[in-house]
């Protein structure tokens, strides 16, 4: 796929956007899931190839190239690796599937009831590695947790700040202020988040397009505002802690948002499945999940 043929497939596609950029503090927990013991590898880099066989896996299933995956966020070792012997990036475009990649390092500490990104100092380099390498766009996360005007206004504005650095490198960066869905004031903070993020998105000037990566919200069809803006590819949603049938449920209740999951996609992989089981087990999760987004 060339730019403009990954543009169309991520304006228009059919589909949704799998998340697979576990990092570091969240690989043991998805080998475990995974059905990998953390006696079977010893150090970052065997960690790191394990989670890299199972994303290997997933990429090479038959059902992932069904056209209902319409793009993948990778973590930079995955992106750095090989599938099929293929550069990864390239592995995922033969299959008709945009490559992401998380550019963010961690979140900082809580102020004003949110949680800013980390500074991101590895970002200029990773952003011209991700270039070199094909990629499309990009992910960076920072949490909300309290109906805190300060505070949203902050992250909706670093968030902003780092997507212009991505623009000026040629990718197209996916903005992701999630809203914890564990807040009891999430519902008024979310109108608060609406609003900053509509701001934002009103001062882009005109060829400056950004993607959204959102909490399910609290009202259905509250972000229709941001899924119409001109500035705006695609606004996608995070299942945010809930289980896939209640996140499909809640995301079908708003037409224009498509998912991104991560754990409802892979959570009933096991490394001991056969490759039919594995294919029958990961289509199933595809078609719920790929339903629920087109609904």
């Amino acid at each position: 796929m060339n730019r403009q043929q990954m543009i169309e497939c991520i304006t228009t596609g059919q589909g949704f956007i799998a998340a697979l950029d576990q990092s570091g503090g969240s690989t043991p927990k998805a080998l475990r899931g995974y059905g990998v013991d953390d006696h079977e590898w010893s150090g970052d880099e065997e960690m790191f190839a394990q989670i890299h066989a199972m994303r290997a896996r997933v990429i090479t299933a038959p059902s992932f190239a069904s056209g209902k995956v319409i793009g993948a966020i990778l973590f930079e070792k995955t992106m750095d690796g090989e599938v099929d012997g293929k550069p990864t990036a390239e592995a995922l475009k033969a299959r008709g599937v945009v490559p992401f990649i998380k550019v963010d390092e961690g979140l900082a500490d809580d102020a004003d009831g949110v949680q800013l990104m980390k500074p991101m100092v590895k970002l200029a380099a990773l952003l011209e590695k991700s270039v070199a390498t094909g990629m499309f766009g990009t992910k960076m996360r920072s949490v909300i947790k309290a109906a805190n005007p300060a505070g949203i206004a902050a992250i909706v504005a670093q968030q902003f700040e780092v997507a212009s650095q991505i623009l000026d490198a040629g990718l197209v960066p996916m903005i992701e202020p999630e809203y914890d869905i564990t807040a009891e004031d999430r519902a008024a903070g979310e109108d608060i988040l609406l609003a900053e993020i509509m701001k934002h998105l009103d001062a882009l000037p005109e060829g400056r397009e950004v993607m959204l990566k959102l909490s399910i919200p609290m009202k259905p069809g509250l972000y229709n505002p941001a899924i119409v803006h001109p500035r705006v590819l695609r606004v996608v949603a995070l299942s945010g802690g809930f289980s896939t049938d209640e996140a499909c449920a809640r995301l079908a209740q708003n037409p224009g948002m498509i998912a991104s999951f991560s754990r409802g996609l892979l959570q009933d992989l096991r490394k001991g499945q056969t490759d039919a089981e594995f294919d029958a087990v990961l289509g199933k999760a595809i078609d719920q999940i790929a339903a629920a987004s087109m609904a």
